[in-house]
């Protein structure tokens, strides 16, 4: 019972934020719900930025019936690598990378092997609505795999890392990178096991890391010393986030980067009801951070340039979570 206080009083000292906080003083406040299915539907996201201007990884097509799908084969026969995946899914489920190809079979990002048949029982899982939020039928995304950046090599494991960005009223507040595990099967889902590494929001350098919510320092299958990480492109990074409210209109976002060693930041998808794991790998907490963003300008008097410069300032004191 001692241990549970300590813990409840560490928490609110860092200003950790809470389920029912997020949900109420800032989720309900701040996204109108006529919004929401501009990020819940990754195929309107993606037309979205496009129309904005925000860089997003190429769609070559979509699948919305179930008649398409044995068309698909010989469209996906011409692709070295793509990213099958639906358009209402969340927490990266359903997502496909296929990697290489090699004469019939398609090789995904773990090294297994795959037949059409094996993508075209994923593709009419995906129709059915396996992975979409409600179970609703979905539609089929085919869009290209991001080029990994060398930069990262030693830091991810059979898939490529993205990063997380919570933009609060515009103004980039805390991020992470998502690093693939074997554990992950490639995939940069921290709940299957990947890597979340905490990011100073003033360089983009690594503060803090973790596995299934404990402290680590190095990757689990590499070896690598993740201190050492510090993203490059940073500053484009959070400015991606900070456009990404102005083309929503949504208050409360979490912006999901990738970023491709040829084309440089990719957005991947958008979240209105981004989860706290983010706080774990920073190890500190939101709140603080939250109301000091509540007391600036309307995000609507600050460019997004202006809101990105203002936090990369703020900000750069990284909280550190304090010894037992």
């Amino acid at each position: 019972m001692l241990s549970q206080l300590r813990t409840i009083r560490r928490m609110h000292a860092l200003g950790v934020m809470g389920m029912n906080c997020r949900n109420v003083d800032y989720i309900s406040r701040y996204n109108e719900r006529k919004l929401y299915p501009l990020v819940d539907d990754k195929l309107k996201t993606k037309l979205l930025a496009e129309e904005y201007g925000v860089s997003t990884p190429t769609l070559r097509f979509v699948v919305s019936e179930q008649h398409e799908v044995d068309s698909t084969q010989a469209k996906l026969e011409q692709l070295d690598n793509f990213v099958l995946k639906p358009a209402q899914g969340s927490g990266g489920k359903g997502i496909l990378v296929v990697s290489a190809r090699e004469g019939s079979e398609f090789i995904k990002n773990s090294g297994v092997r795959i037949e059409f048949s094996d993508l075209r029982r994923h593709m009419t899982n995906i129709l059915a609505g396996l992975y979409s939020l409600g179970g609703t039928s979905d539609r089929v995304i085919v869009e290209d795999v991001i080029a990994f950046d060398e930069s990262f090599t030693n830091f991810s494991f059979e898939g490529v890392p993205d990063i997380r960005v919570i933009a609060f009223r515009g103004y980039p507040v805390m991020a992470m990178m998502r690093l693939a595990t074997h554990a992950s099967d490639g995939k940069a889902n921290l709940h299957q096991g990947a890597v979340g590494v905490g990011l100073a929001i003033d360089s983009g350098a690594c503060l803090n890391a973790v596995q299934y919510n404990r402290p680590i320092t190095e990757h689990p299958d590499t070896g690598y010393n993740l201190k050492e990480i510090k993203v490059p492109n940073w500053r484009e990074i959070l400015m991606l986030a900070a456009r990404c409210h102005d083309m929503t209109g949504l208050g409360y976002l979490g912006t999901d980067v990738v970023l491709d060693k040829n084309a440089g930041p990719q957005l991947l998808e958008l979240n209105a009801r981004p989860g706290l794991a983010i706080q774990i790998a920073n190890g500190t907490g939101l709140l603080p951070r939250l109301r000091h963003v509540e007391g600036l300008p309307d995000s609507r008097r600050w460019s997004a340039s202006q809101r990105v410069d203002y936090v990369m300032r703020q900000f750069r004191q990284a909280e550190q979570v304090p010894a037992e």
